[in-house]
């Protein structure tokens, strides 16, 4: 069992910064890939970001691609997301989750591979 908690969201204006955090319980952190995901009002949830087990491969949404970036602390069991530049399209809830692989390179970008997820934490950028 893994218990995920984000915490880091708020209001800010557009041009601002945030960073995302995810505090992840267990033992076996790096075993899973984990990755950033999204919901806007009325919108199906899309993938932000992606993060191999050891943080050496990471994957972006185009939408957020330059602007926004994924790391890790295995040490700290703990996943970040810098988030650069944002735009009220940013506005929305934000999910970390995580999943089982046993591949060193792979972050799914899929929401159902998915088995661990947070509760959200609301960013809401004004313009």
């Amino acid at each position: 069992q893994v218990q995920l908690v984000e915490s880091g969201g708020g209001l800010v204006q557009a041009g601002s910064s945030l960073r995302l955090s995810c505090a992840a319980s267990g033992r076996t952190f790096s075993s899973y890939a984990m990755g950033w995901f999204r919901q806007a009002p009325g919108k199906e949830r899309e993938f932000v970001a992606g993060i191999s087990r050891s943080g050496g491969i990471t994957y972006y949404a185009d939408s957020v691609k330059g602007r926004f970036t994924i790391s890790r602390d295995n040490a700290k069991n703990t996943m970040y997301l810098q988030m650069n530049s944002l735009k009220p399209t940013d506005t929305a809830v934000y999910y970390c989750a995580t999943h089982y692989t046993s591949s060193i390179y792979y972050a799914s970008p899929r929401s159902n591979e998915y088995d661990y997820w947070g509760q959200g934490t609301q960013v809401t950028v004004s313009s």
